[in-house]
């Protein structure tokens, strides 16, 4: 697998930008870069994260106002959900497999949204439920 771009999250508010090659849901750790050719590579515990996005880009269209929620008609890609973070953070999106142990990933509502798939950190999830 050649590096993915993602965006990691902490709780805090704290945001990291770069490249992984190796995220597993099912991992504790995953290697984390800033450049796409791996240099520097730190290991990160997914359990301190909040949530890691993957991107299309870094820095997102500016111009483009991202559907943040579900509309009548909108076909899923598995259920239906929506998370609320500790934070306060609410997010829908689909789901095809809701491990509370585990994590999930969520496929965004918006098909043009800048992320591809959020992949939940247990830990940060505050609720969960099914639209």
């Amino acid at each position: 697998m050649g590096p993915i771009k993602v965006v990691l999250r902490y709780s805090d508010g704290a945001i990291l930008k770069g490249y992984t090659q190796d995220f597993y849901p099912d991992n504790p750790t995953f290697h984390f870069h800033e450049d796409p050719r791996g240099s520097c590579s730190k290991e990160m515990a997914v359990h301190a994260l909040k949530a890691l996005f993957l991107v299309r880009s870094f820095e997102g269209n500016p111009c483009y106002s991202e559907r943040k929620a579900f509309t009548e008609g909108d076909k899923s890609y598995g259920d239906k959900v929506e998370v609320t973070f500790g934070d306060g953070e609410v997010m829908q999106g689909s789901s095809v497999g809701y491990h509370p142990q585990a994590g999930f990933f969520l496929l965004p509502p918006d098909p043009k949204s800048n992320n591809i798939l959020v992949f939940a950190v247990p830990t940060a999830v505050k609720h969960f439920r099914y639209l």
